[in-house]
């Protein structure tokens, strides 16, 4: 693409010679390791480094020009094209939107934002769209989608270009529906500027990475940025439950459809819910006709991804009975309630809880599936949101009947120091224990708990202890398969390790613990 044309994404003009605006552009970056010549680079202020640090090695690299917050020397430029913008972030997602072909006005794209819930009905809605024949795309916290195609996910959202970069190759595989979670960050960011959605989501909003927003509202106002940019033709498909939804609804221009328990909305639930580990069965009213949800999925929380998702299928005009199909059809996601089954005695759940809220919705959902004891293993991130460790602690506590408190990514912190933030919310119901002999001895009105700081160990352990009936939940990592520790990420898998446990206790984990 040429330079000129390119550069007519941007709102602020440059005067550049005429046969410099000739000039071909081969790609854009904003990483000066993978510059090349041909390239454009986009200098981004980030949070551990500043793109305007690289300017030298993108220009040594061969970039024909450099679009930057900040003046760069004429002579250190040489032959490179400099162009000065205001915010740098914005421009590398205009510009990536111009090169790539704005693909989202080629795609019927749907947004799905929230705290909870994202991921789980983020594949609902694909086995929809599936069911109706079509092709699509996905890009989530799990992995990144295209067709058969399958990237990992280093990023819920992506960053612009590579986000535009994504929904391109959508385009040119035929998908004609690209579905994406959008995280509180990437909106913030303004990593989905340049993007057209067609249908945004809200699924629920509850206290997580204050550490980033500094406070709820902050945080609720990044997701309210979704919706209150869609088009008037657009869809805007709420939680009536949720109480930021009149707030919602008063600022986007879109057609709402709202989902929930209660009667007005629009999709609702009718009758009771039959929940067991076999999965959910219940009726839904939707403007288009009953639907009746017969789903895989275990839990009842798993019932508002599911309205939610039949929400967006009525959004697209999709039939009753496509929607009964593609439920049906999507059995599990990747560290969602996620089961190992190797034909132990006992069950074991990985779930990617790691909130308050997601952890007391977790434990409530095995508590009505459980015969005995849960058995609860979690800790909290390092250099993350520090005051949900001790409601994390407390939550654990009231929902388990015994805990492990492990490492989960403690990062640059010391993950002693984090496990202590989360026993502070422990002390109102819950005692430290060293072995089983101490824990025999815990009052019933207290839980007892251990501290494992090495999750491998931890997740050993509980695997161990597990009796006939009981249920071990190993909650925090869910799909993920890596520990963070310092700068160091490694191989680390709560599914490899339950199941290789498992393997090793062969028949004493299924006949050990009778009578």
């Amino acid at each position: 693409m040429k330079l000129g044309e390119l550069l007519t994404a941007l709102e602020s003009r440059t005067d550049l010679p005429p046969d410099w605006l000739e000039r071909e552009v081969r790609d854009i970056a904003h990483d000066s390791r993978i510059v090349q010549p041909g390239s454009l680079f986009v200098a981004v202020r980030g949070y551990h480094s500043d793109g305007h640090q690289f300017i030298p090695q993108a220009l040594k690299r061969g970039a024909v020009a450099i679009v930057a917050e900040e003046a760069v020397e004429a002579d250190a430029a040489g032959q490179a094209a400099l162009i000065r913008v205001p915010d740098s972030r914005s421009a590398l997602a205009r510009l990536a939107t111009r090169f790539y072909g704005r693909p989202s006005e080629k795609l019927t794209l749907i947004g799905i934002t929230g705290t909870k819930g994202k991921t789980t009905t983020s594949y609902l809605v694909r086995s929809i769209i599936e069911a109706a024949g079509h092709t699509s795309g996905l890009i989530g916290t799990i992995d990144y989608r295209i067709g058969s195609r399958v990237y990992p996910a280093p990023n819920t959202t992506p960053e612009s270009l590579e986000l535009q970069k994504l929904l391109a190759e959508m385009v040119a595989a035929k998908a004609g529906y690209a579905v994406m979670e959008v995280s509180s960050h990437a909106l913030a960011l303004g990593r989905t500027e340049g993007c057209v959605f067609e249908t945004a989501v809200f699924t629920n909003l509850q206290q997580d990475h204050l550490d980033f927003h500094k406070d709820l509202r902050s945080y609720f106002e990044a997701k309210l940025r979704l919706l209150s940019g869609l088009a008037e033709k657009a869809h805007a498909v709420v939680n009536a439950d949720d109480p930021h939804v009149q707030e919602i609804l008063a600022n986007t221009r879109a057609r709402a459809i709202t989902f929930g328990m209660k009667d007005q909305a629009d999709i609702a639930l009718i009758g009771r819910i039959d929940h067991s580990l076999s999965g959910l069965l219940f009726s839904v009213r939707t403007p288009r006709g009953p639907v009746a949800v017969a789903s895989p999925l275990v839990g009842k929380h798993n019932v508002y991804n599911i309205l939610c998702a039949i929400g967006v299928g009525v959004a697209q005009g999709f039939s009753c009975n496509v929607i009964e199909q593609g439920i049906r059809n999507m059995r599990a996601v990747p560290g969602r309630m996620e089961k190992v089954d190797e034909g132990q005695s006992f069950g074991v759940v990985v779930d990617y809880a790691h909130t308050e809220e997601s952890l007391v919705s977790l434990l409530e959902a095995v508590q009505e599936m459980a015969t005995a004891r849960i058995i609860t293993v979690f800790g909290c991130g390092g250099d993350r949101d520090r005051t949900k460790r001790p409601k994390m602690g407390a939550a654990a506590a009231a929902g388990s009947d015994v805990v492990i408190v492990t490492s989960d990514n403690p990062r640059s912190e010391d993950p002693l120091n984090i496990i202590l933030e989360i026993e502070a919310g422990m002390a109102a119901s819950g005692m430290r224990v060293t072995d089983s002999d101490a824990a025999r001895t815990v009052s019933a009105e207290r839980t007892p708990y251990y501290v494992i700081p090495d999750r491998r160990e931890a997740v050993t352990a509980a695997i161990r202890m597990a009796r006939r009936g009981d249920v071990v939940v190993l909650a925090g990592k869910g799909h993920e398969d890596y520990q963070i520790i310092g700068e160091k990420k490694m191989h680390f898998d709560d599914r490899e390790i339950a199941r290789a446990e498992i393997r090793k206790c062969g028949i004493e984990c299924g006949v050990r613990h009778k009578g």
